[in-house]
């Protein structure tokens, strides 16, 4: 009997010390998982030359930029970018959106940061800013 009790006792400290307090869930989920970043993609007030222009660099330039016009569309000049943009066809290609080709053409769709970073951008206005 007395080494039932002590099995017992024993299986008891080891289920008890292996549950986690109500303060431990609580401080451990009020942290944001980015290392106490609010945002990782922050895509509030996008410039054309600090945040979109980059990113049309790496991944349109190969076939839409620096003398390349393939389907005869170029995106190396803001006025070009802005033309695509005022008429929702950039957003619509980057976004795969349906009856638009997805852009970039045999490559993977942009990241959503990416995306929305420069849809930011166009319903600011697209400035050449």
């Amino acid at each position: 009997m007395k080494k039932i009790c002590v099995c017992l006792c024993v299986i008891s400290l080891f289920v008890a010390s292996c549950s986690k307090t109500n303060e431990e869930v609580e401080s451990k989920s009020s942290t944001p998982p980015t290392g106490g970043t609010t945002n990782p993609c922050d895509t509030v007030n996008m410039k054309y030359a600090a945040n979109v222009q980059p990113i049309l660099q790496a991944n349109c330039y190969s076939c839409h930029g620096n003398g390349n016009v393939e389907g005869g569309v170029s995106l190396d000049t803001y006025n070009k970018v802005q033309q695509r943009a005022s008429t929702g066809l950039l957003l619509n290609v980057i976004t795969h959106a349906s009856g638009y080709p997805a852009m970039p053409y045999q490559k993977p769709k942009l990241s959503d940061c990416d995306i929305n970073k420069i849809r930011d951008w166009i319903n600011r206005g697209s400035q050449n800013n």
